[in-house]
């Protein structure tokens, strides 16, 4: 049998083989292939370097546990920017299962890193039903709709909430996201309030929002893992997000490595045939 013969009845699970090896690669073995920046990631980081420090920033985190692989590395990178520019944030959810506990989680990790005290630096404020009437409502007064935060405790008693009243108070907001709301975040909080608003979201999201960062309706835009790279790299942060793309690259120039051998494969035993 000749080689060509062999490459063409090769078993595929050695093909499967091959793409858990590429995957696994960049974890053993770090490696960096070069994440070009697209002008919205830019516009993005920019939007958040150009804020003032210390001052209030409304950090969402409204995904469900099945998208974390692209939303939450966005999230923390996010953070690491915000944190670093001693930025005070708010965090709230209108995803009722997953949201608050990955909120809580995320935002207690990385307040341990910069040494963040909870009530002065960042709260989380949880979820709440009816996310239309919640967002509408926070323009008014937050706490209003939010007494408690996410633990129960009363927002009369935690000092950033006595400084953040409403949407007026808060400089920025960062949706991270892997549904909808997005567009309602748009239409209630930066059409009828003026709040400057920027998102992450997965990359299946991304092509329909593009629109609303040309009009000037959302400030820069991150698309599933490569914008969470991006922007780990913009905050000289990188992590999970440039990690999985590396990954992703591989598995990709795997994949057409493959397709050209097989092709080849096919065609000269189809000239053999011909001989024969």
């Amino acid at each position: 049998m000749s080689f060509w013969e062999k490459i063409g009845q090769i078993d595929r699970r050695w093909i499967y083989l091959l793409v858990a090896l590429a995957v696994i690669f960049p974890i053993v073995v770090p490696v960096q292939l070069p994440v070009g920046i697209t002008p919205e990631a830019r516009q993005l980081y920019d939007a958040v370097e150009a804020l003032p420090d210390s001052c209030a920033v409304m950090l969402t985190f409204d995904y469900y546990p099945s998208t974390v692989a692209e939303t939450m590395p966005m999230s923390v990178a996010a953070l690491h920017h915000l944190f670093r520019k001693d930025i005070r944030i708010v965090t709230m959810t209108t995803v009722p299962l997953g949201g608050p506990s990955i909120a809580e989680n995320v935002m207690a990790d990385m307040a341990a890193q910069y040494g963040k005290e909870y009530g002065i630096d960042y709260v989380n404020l949880g979820y709440k039903a009816n996310y239309t009437a919640v967002l509408l409502g926070m323009g008014a007064s937050i706490e209003s709709i939010y007494p408690a935060d996410n633990l129960g405790r009363p927002l009369s008693e935690l000092p950033l909430m006595q400084e953040v009243k409403n949407y007026d108070d808060i400089e920025f907001i960062f949706v991270v996201a892997d549904n909808g709301i997005i567009d309602t975040w748009i239409s209630i909080v930066n059409a009828q309030f003026g709040t400057p608003v920027g998102a992450g979201v997965t990359a299946v999201m991304a092509p329909k929002l593009y629109s609303f960062v040309e009009s000037g309706q959302m400030t820069g835009l991150l698309g599933g893992m490569r914008g969470a790279a991006e922007y780990e790299i913009l905050a000289d942060q990188q992590a999970m997000a440039v990690m999985g793309m590396c990954a992703q690259s591989l598995v990709h120039l795997l994949i057409i490595f493959l397709i050209i051998l097989g092709n080849i494969a096919f065609f000269t035993m189809k000239a053999k045939g011909r001989e024969s």
